[in-house]
């Protein structure tokens, strides 16, 4: 792997992992908010360092571990640069597992936002979707029984990824919806600085999975991963510290992070069944959606501020 893939790889992890915690970021700074000063300090300090070895960075290196054991953990860590043959063999044999079941994970996610997620409307065509919501289940049942049937022609392994994929879709969909129920609670509660703060870690955890996932449509690499989406994870802090408000009116970033999810899903379940996916299609697909829809929010604010200075004036 060339030093140019490696930069690559890691700003497009920065960026994915930057836009798909946006939601994050704004629970973050609303709870803060509420905060004592040396508690918010603690968190943005103690709380990055949590964020990036213990889940972005461990997360990852169990998922390796779990689906090549015979790796062992060392080897889990350090596989991708490897040149040991029964080492690459072995990530060879065993990465279309990992690859689908995130595939499923990410296709799931995109289209449960598509269907049941309210939404700025930032392409044709969401309107509508939105207002069939009602079959967002036929859908998702449609398309994990498709990628299960070929994957069992394969793999029986494959197809058991694919089914792990969709759980652990519906497992975190859960504890995400439970998070933002809380949130709410939460504002109008009187908790202490240290629940809240096990909170913010709970919801950090909870949300980082999508980030992780979507990562090994980048690289298998857990040594990259961590340094991608650690960097991601520290850009996060600091749109929490005093920039979300200023975020909040891009509001077609949200849409940018969701088609980067379903391109990010679609390459990882095609490499899983073989199909030759260059290295450099995950960043590039990913930045050139994010600055899509960034453009597609700068200009909707130029037109706001426009409308803006007109009305005040006349």
């Amino acid at each position: 792997m060339d030093i140019l893939s490696i930069v690559l790889i890691v700003l497009g992890l920065c960026l994915f992992e930057t836009i798909s915690s946006i939601d994050n970021a704004i629970i973050n700074a609303q709870v803060l908010s509420t905060m004592q000063a040396k508690a918010r300090r603690w968190f943005l300090l103690w709380g990055i360092i949590i964020a990036v070895f213990l889940i972005r960075g461990l997360l990852p290196w169990l998922i390796v571990w779990a689906t090549t054991p015979k790796l062992g953990p060392i080897g889990a860590l350090t596989s991708t640069f490897s040149s040991d043959p029964a080492v690459i063999a072995a990530i060879e044999s065993s990465s279309p597992i990992l690859l689908i079941g995130g595939g499923v994970f990410l296709l799931f996610l995109f289209l449960h936002w598509l269907f049941l997620e309210e939404k700025n409307f930032g392409l044709v065509g969401e309107k509508f979707f939105l207002s069939q919501g009602v079959w967002f289940f036929a859908i998702v049942s449609i398309v994990l029984s498709a990628i299960v049937w070929l994957a069992l022609k394969i793999n029986p392994m494959m197809a058991f990824g694919a089914v792990v994929g969709s759980t652990a879709f519906f497992i975190t969909h859960g504890f995400k919806q439970n998070a933002e129920e809380s949130e709410k609670n939460l504002m109008k509660k009187h908790l202490s600085d240290i629940s809240k703060i096990f909170y913010l870690e709970v919801i950090d955890a909870t949300f980082s999975i999508d980030g992780v996932l979507g990562a090994f449509a980048f690289t298998l690499s857990v040594p990259l991963i961590l340094a991608g989406n650690g960097l991601g994870a520290f850009v996060v802090r600091q749109l929490t510290v005093g920039n979300v408000e200023r975020i909040k009116k891009y509001i077609y970033i949200k849409n940018g992070a969701m088609y980067s999810i379903l391109f990010l899903g679609l390459i990882m379940v095609l490499d899983s069944f073989g199909f030759h996916i260059p290295a450099w299609l995950s960043p590039v697909a990913t930045f050139s959606v994010v600055g899509y829809f960034f453009y597609k929010s700068k200009k909707h604010i130029t037109l706001k501020e426009l409308e803006g200075a007109f009305k005040s004036r006349y």
